[in-house]
């Protein structure tokens, strides 16, 4: 017999008990299927056998964890069902390529018609998988055996990827004779995937899932034509560069092509920061520039240079931050767990900003504020302003697409940009990369380098960051006369040095501990490059450093 503590109770069970045993026994305390188990701190699947002395607790898809493993599980479940249905032969491509709209964008390429027929028959198949309760088996391999066997699946990719992994051995997931390389744990069957839709949607489909906070519950699909276009801009970025996922990036790093790829995407960049300039400066009226985009998106980086771009098309930009105009902190709201909520709009002055907007739009002159951080307090230093016929303020907050913000602005002297890094890299055709990983990196770096925040301080922090995004700016972005995509391919490769040392300090006994494990885990797939060659007005400099402007 075997004695363990589950959930502060002590049990005892036979030798060779399995979690997803106990699991089954602790299931009627949870109000969402338990998928993962954590045992004695570190997260295991449920196939496992429980040791003796052991500490468990469990996780469902309420938990991060938990949901990141149901996604990883039903996206391999929908692979299984399409190349059943169509026939592998006929499948010459199948990626994983965003997420939007409350689901994760496939494009399948190959001999078939992708119709909704074709759809219903595999959300079809996907369901009588479901009802099979099919297990998904994990067996370890060496990574030569990994090589030779995504090269017989003409998975190419994957082939490459592992060209370039240091570990000797890798996890392959079977399910009932398909098998793949996924990032991170599966559930046990396909029992646990019950919650799912699928919807065609311009050349390809939205697999829609569920989140966290209503794990039985599929959101109804929402396109964003806007940000699709984007992301759909951004892949066609890595296409063009031959770089679309980590395999590709490491082989261009081999070979010594790193300058040339680095140069040429920061001219795509520049170019499309000119393309935007040209359409503020052909819009009469235009007086103010409103740029919005969740943290580390590279706001103020981009508002230098779009402001460098504009002066070349003969105006005089102003920059301006809409965090000068902060409340006191004193009169600051507070959130529900008591902590200064600086992500809402109350804590703006939003009478005084659009009075002094007004004024200026009026031509008159105005004091403009400074925020002093430290004192939490609004101040006024002289800094005195008169907007002349080709002055234009570039104005940059995270509330700036929310026409609250500039309600008595009239629309016509707005034009609002919508910034955020959306990264069109993929760690294989299947497993995406999340853009909240990539703004997370840069946010670790930069706020090691600017405050002294730990990696463990910026991980604590970024669920409430994340928080406020979802609530003043996403729902928002929708409302930009144009978006921009940050995220430089090569990127991860840099601030690789600088995030992995950040990261292997954050104390194994801290709640923080396994998001650093997974961030080590995934930037261990990338080689790592100098960030010598890196130009001082890209965008990478605001977090890294060495920029030629005041970020």
């Amino acid at each position: 017999m075997v004695q363990v503590t589950v959930h502060n109770e002590r049990r005892e069970y036979e030798i060779g008990t399995l979690l997803s045993d106990v699991a089954a026994e602790f299931q009627p305390k949870f109000d969402s299927d338990i998928l993962l188990a954590f045992v004695n701190g570190k997260l295991q699947e449920l196939h496992k056998v429980v040791r003796d002395g052991s500490e468990i607790c469990f996780v469902t898809a309420r938990d991060k964890p938990g949901m990141q493993t149901y996604h990883r599980s039903v996206t391999l479940m929908l692979m299984k069902a399409f190349y059943e249905i169509v026939g592998a032969e006929n499948v010459v491509k199948f990626s994983v390529d965003f997420s939007i709209g409350g689901g994760l964008y496939v494009e399948p390429e190959g001999n078939f018609v992708l119709d909704e027929n074709l759809k219903d028959q595999v959300k079809a198949r996907m369901k009588e998988y479901v009802d099979a309760r099919i297990p998904i088996m994990k067996r370890n391999i060496s990574t030569d055996q990994a090589i030779e066997l995504f090269h017989h699946y003409k998975m190419y990719d994957k082939e490459r990827l592992f060209q370039f992994r240091r570990v000797s051995r890798v996890n392959i997931y079977d399910l009932d004779g398909f098998e793949d390389y996924y990032y991170g744990y599966m559930v046990r069957h396909t029992g646990d995937l019950k919650y799912f839709d699928l919807v065609l949607y311009q050349t390809g489909m939205v697999l829609l899932l569920p989140g966290m906070s209503a794990p039985d519950l599929v959101p109804s699909f929402a396109p964003y034509e806007k940000l699709f276009h984007v992301l759909r801009e951004s892949k066609e970025w890595g296409r063009k560069l031959k770089v679309s996922n980590v395999g590709a990036l490491n082989q261009r790093i081999t070979m010594g092509r790193m300058n040339e790829l680095i140069l040429i995407q920061e001219a795509l960049m520049e170019k499309k920061m000119g393309d935007i300039a040209d359409q503020i400066a052909q819009r009469a009226g235009i007086k103010f520039v409103m740029i919005a985009g969740p943290s580390s998106s590279g706001k103020t980086t981009f508002s230098h240079r779009l402001s460098t771009q504009l002066q070349a098309k003969g105006l005089t930009p102003h920059p301006i931050a809409v965090d000068n105009y902060f409340v006191n902190r004193s009169e600051s709201p507070r959130d529900e767990q008591g902590n200064y909520d600086y992500e809402s709009l109350k804590c703006i002055d939003v009478e005084q900003f659009n009075r002094d907007m007004q004024d200026l739009l009026a031509g008159k002159t105005v004091e403009l504020p400074e925020y002093n951080f430290i004192s939490g307090e609004r101040e006024y230093c002289g800094n005195k302003l008169t907007l002349g016929a080709d002055d234009i303020l570039v104005i940059e907050g995270i509330h700036c697409l929310n026409e609250e913000l500039s309600y008595s602005l009239p629309k016509e002297n707005k034009f609002k940009i919508y910034i955020s890094a959306l990264t069109q890299l993929n760690i294989d055709e299947h497993n995406r990369i999340p853009t909240t990983d990539g703004r997370l990196i840069r946010r670790m770096v930069r706020d090691a380098r600017t405050r002294g925040a730990t990696a463990q301080d910026t991980i604590r922090r970024w669920p409430s960051v994340r928080r406020g995004e979802e609530q003043n700016i996403f729902p928002y972005q929708e409302e930009a006369d144009v978006m921009f995509n940050s995220a430089l391919v090569y990127e991860f490769a840099v601030l690789k040095q600088y995030a992995e040392p950040l990261l292997f300090s954050v104390p194994r006994n801290s709640k923080e501990y396994l998001e650093a494990k997974r961030l080590l885990k995934f930037l261990d797939y990338f080689l790592g490059v100098s960030s010598e060659d890196i130009p001082k007005n890209s965008v990478l400099r605001e977090f890294i450093g060495g920029s030629c402007f005041k970020v």
